[in-house]
């Protein structure tokens, strides 16, 4: 990871993005978005998280995050990509109505097997890019961006139609995962 995209201060928040490898369109069903959700929900609780903005879109998650205490922000997002990676796969495994199954694991085992850090199996790809959020321009941008993804992409005419990111948060509303107010 080049010096451009490195967390190198505890102290901002951060923009990042999770990619499913391949843009395989995994959060399309509820389980995978719940356990996802849930798991930013602990790292919040247990590890210091904090998460300024979010949007979980069909193949790829966009966050803005920071974090107090003793947790780095590397080891976190590090042990939540490892933890939804392996309770994704767990449940992709066992759920038997999961019509897209084998080929989902079988494109998961092939990115896994070509990259030399990882034993057999890859859900996200490597890199998160983080981009620090070091002005109130760079905030708003990216806070836009976030917002109007799903706007972009056709899934909603607003952004606050879309239940599975925080602009209803940010326009007075109750989101599904509590958020640090950016402004």
């Amino acid at each position: 990871m080049g010096r451009k995209y490195a967390i190198r201060s505890q102290d901002e928040f951060y923009f990042v993005t999770f990619t499913v490898v391949n843009w395989i369109d995994v959060f399309i069903r509820a389980e995978y978005r719940n356990i996802f959700i849930q798991s930013i929900q602990y790292c919040q609780k247990e590890k210091g998280l904090l998460v300024g903005a979010w949007c979980i879109m069909t193949s790829h998650i966009h966050l803005v995050l920071g974090t107090k205490g003793d947790n780095k922000l590397e080891d976190i997002i590090r042990d939540l990509k490892s933890y939804t990676s392996r309770h994704i796969r767990k449940y992709m495994e066992n759920n038997p109505h999961e019509s897209r199954r084998e080929w989902m694991l079988s494109l998961m085992k092939q990115a896994g097997e070509s990259k030399s850090n990882n034993n057999d199996f890859q859900f996200w790809q490597q890199h998160n890019h983080p981009i620090a959020l070091s002005s109130i321009e760079i905030t708003h941008q990216r806070l836009d961006y976030i917002h109007n993804n799903p706007v972009e992409t056709g899934l909603v005419e607003k952004p606050t139609d879309w239940v599975f990111s925080s602009a209803r948060d940010y326009e007075d509303q109750k989101g599904l995962i509590d958020i640090e107010f950016l402004y």
